[in-house]
């Protein structure tokens, strides 16, 4: 694949395919899980310890929520990155790269403060996905995020 391609119409959003599936599949399971466990307990467990296995499966599935909602997305002011915890908005201007070293878990976006923060929604072990997006992001970073020439 050449390290150069058409930059993609925006808005565009990045997901990662494989943990996208994984998380949301694994948190169904726990949440029915931790309910039919809680309606088969046997009768030394009572209400509380129901209610509470039911809330440990749900506080996993949030947990597993948060591995499943990670993306990327790029509008024309800019690019939003959602990883796990924290949500970080950049305007164009802001984002001086995108890379994805071999070997790393997901590519990091260099910013013009000096920072870099990883890009959590393009997952590295998705090869030909994750390549494909970095060159697209390159492709806007470089169309939107670059000073014009003055003369």
């Amino acid at each position: 694949m050449p390290d150069t391609v058409t930059p993609p119409p925006l808005p565009i959003i990045w997901r990662p395919r494989r943990a996208r599936i994984l998380a949301y599949g694994f948190a169904a399971v726990m949440v029915v899980g931790s309910i039919v466990l809680a309606l088969l307990l046997p009768p030394p467990f009572k209400l509380p310890d129901k209610i509470g296995l039911v809330a440990f499966g749900c506080l996993v599935a949030f947990i597993l929520h948060l591995l499943g909602r990670l993306r990327v997305e790029a509008d024309e002011r800019g690019i939003t990155v959602v990883n796990a915890l924290k949500v970080h908005r950049y305007e164009w201007p802001e984002v001086l790269g995108v890379n994805l070293p071999e070997g790393e878990p997901w590519p990091k976006l260099d910013l013009a403060d000096g920072s870099s923060v990883g890009a959590m929604g393009i997952q590295g072990t998705e090869k030909s996905r994750s390549h494909k997006a970095v060159l697209e992001l390159r492709a806007l970073i470089h169309k939107y995020g670059e000073a014009p020439e003055r003369h």
